[in-house]
């Protein structure tokens, strides 16, 4: 009897191995860089400013300084459904980014969600200012 217990237990385990892992976004090689004065990075200027970048990571990054004047950076890529890619978009004012197939909310602080059905924060590169450039990396 004992051992059906064991061999029920040990076959819980396993198939709670194998599950999918929820919300997974890949690792693609992310490598921006670009100078401050770049125009695209116009809105970076100040604290509370956002930019949106394509044909970078998954679905392309969102940079956006906080008020702290940290730069932060993450994948455009929904968390909601990540293997359909839909990019977010960001919100007037950017304090926020929506996922227009889902409905899902980010705040662009830290990447975490705020409104369902998004479980997870965005994915989060490295982000590295010198004088004159901008680098996100992962």
């Amino acid at each position: 009897m004992l051992n059906r217990y064991i061999g029920l237990l040990m076959l819980i385990m396993l198939s709670a191995g194998c599950v999918k892992e929820e919300n997974f976004l890949p690792n693609i090689p992310v490598n921006f860089s670009s100078p401050l004065t770049d125009p695209r990075l116009s809105r970076l200027s100040s604290a509370g400013g956002a930019v949106s970048l394509t044909g970078y990571g998954i679905a392309g990054l969102i940079i956006y300084r906080r008020a702290d004047n940290a730069y932060v950076a993450f994948d455009r890529c929904s968390t909601v459904n990540p293997d359909q890619k839909n990019a977010i978009i960001l919100d007037d004012p950017w304090l926020t980014a929506t996922d227009p197939i889902s409905g899902a909310k980010y705040l662009l602080n830290d990447g975490s969600p705020v409104k369902a059905p998004a479980k997870t924060s965005l994915k989060q590169y490295s982000v590295v200012v010198t004088t004159t450039t901008l680098q996100v990396t992962n």
